[in-house]
C-alpha cells in the first residue's frame, strides 16, 4: 500500500519538530556571535573550546541557562555569562537546534593513551569506584538526549580534560546528583588525560 505524499510530509515535519524544538535557520543567523570561538560549523579551532556540532539540543539549552546564572550559578564562565544573558528563551532554543543539526567531526586518539583510555571509558576503575563512562554516555559516546546526557564523541580532548578537572575541584557543579563530581574526585590526572584522549577519537 502506497502512503500518500502529504502524510509522509506531515510525518517527517513532526519528527523534525520533536528533534529540534527551535528553528534551525533562525538559529544559524543568531549563532553569529558564537562563530568566533566555536567555528563556522560548530567545530572550534581552539581545543580548549568545545565543539558544538551534533550536540543534543536539550543539553545545549540547559548549559546556556546555567551560564545565564553567572557567578551565583553552578557553571560560572565570565565570557559565556555575558553572551547567554543577552539570549531570550526562543534564541536559546533556535541556537541549540541549529548546532544539534550540524555534523560532528571526529579527532584522533594519541596511541600512548589508547589502551588506558579505552579501559576507563568502557570498564571504569572498580578499585576506586570509578564508574565506566559508557554506562551513561554510551559505547560510542552518543549520550542520551532525553536524559540530558551530552554526546562526547569526537570532542576535543583538552576540553574534556579541563571539564573533568573542574568537576574534580567543584568549580563546575551542574551535574545531576553530583555524579560527575563524585567520579572525577576519584580520578588521577593521568586517568583524566587518557580518557579525554580516547573520547576525541571515539565514534
Amino acid at each position: 500500500m502506497k502512503i500518500p505524499y502529504y502524510f509522509l510530509l506531515i510525518y517527517f515535519t513532526a519528527t523534525l519538530s520533536m528533534v529540534y524544538a527551535g528553528d534551525v535557520e533562525k538559529g544559524k543567523e543568531k549563532s553569529a556571535t558564537c562563530v568566533a570561538c566555536h567555528g563556522n560549523a560548530g567545530i572550534s579551532i581552539n581545543p580548549e573550546w568545545p565543539k558544538l556540532a551534533g550536540q543534543h539540543a536539550k543539553y545545549l539549552e540547559t548549559q546556556l541557562y546555567e551560564f545565564q546564572k553567572g557567578p551565583d550559578g553552578s557553571r560560572n564562565n565570565a565570557i559565556m555569562y555575558g553572551i547567554a544573558l543577552a539570549l531570550s528563551e526562543e534564541d536559546i532554543q533556535d541556537i541549540s537546534a541549529y548546532y544539534a543539526s550540524l555534523e560532528n567531526s571526529i579527532g584522533l586518539t594519541d596511541d600512548p593513551y589508547l589502551e588506558d583510555g579505552q579501559n576507563i571509558y568502557r570498564g571504569g576503575n572498580m578499585e576506586y569506584k570509578i564508574q565506566a563512562c559508557m554506562a551513561c554516555h554510551g559505547p560510542n559516546g552518543q549520550g542520551n538526549s532525553l536524559a540530558g546526557i551530552p554526546s562526547l564523541s569526537g570532542q576535543h580532548s583538552e576540553y574534556i580534560y579541563q571539564q573533568l578537572k573542574k568537576f574534580q575541584s567543584t568549580d563546575r557543579a551542574n551535574d545531576y546528583n553530583k555524579m560527575m563530581r563524585n567520579i572525577a574526585s576519584r580520578m588521577s590526572d593521568e586517568e583524566m588525560k587518557a580518557v579525554a584522549e580516547y573520547i576525541e577519537g571515539l565514534y
